[in-house]
């Protein structure tokens, strides 16, 4: 994971061929929800929050998302009711329709 850290921190995904690129994106022209990670992860690590912002707004409004539910797991056999109300039906049908909403939004608004 340090590894990768510092890897993200040092090379810029934009403009490094040996990063990944898309394959929803280079197919169909279209973003995915994800595309944008790698600059996010970049730009966060080098301190650019609006370049993070701009890359993939989602991903970036979702981090304490994020972060919460890795405390969920992390911490579940003490905070079991935080667990199942974060793995609750309700919960993971919210994230589906927001992770949607985002795809079809970013690609006829352009985001």
């Amino acid at each position: 994971m340090a590894i990768l850290t510092i890897v993200y921190l040092i090379f810029d995904p934009a403009k490094s061929a040996w990063f990944p690129r898309c394959p929803f994106l280079v197919l169909t022209g279209l973003k995915c929800p994800g595309c944008g990670s790698q600059r996010v992860i970049h730009s966060l690590l080098n301190g650019d929050i609006a370049s993070a912002w701009h890359c993939n707004a989602l991903l970036v409004a979702s981090l304490p998302i994020i972060f919460l539910y890795c405390y969920a797991e992390l911490t579940r056999t003490h905070h079991p009711a935080l667990y199942n109300r974060l793995n609750s039906i309700a919960a993971i049908r919210s994230t589906f329709v927001i992770i949607m909403s985002w795809w079809v939004a970013r690609n006829i608004f352009g985001w």
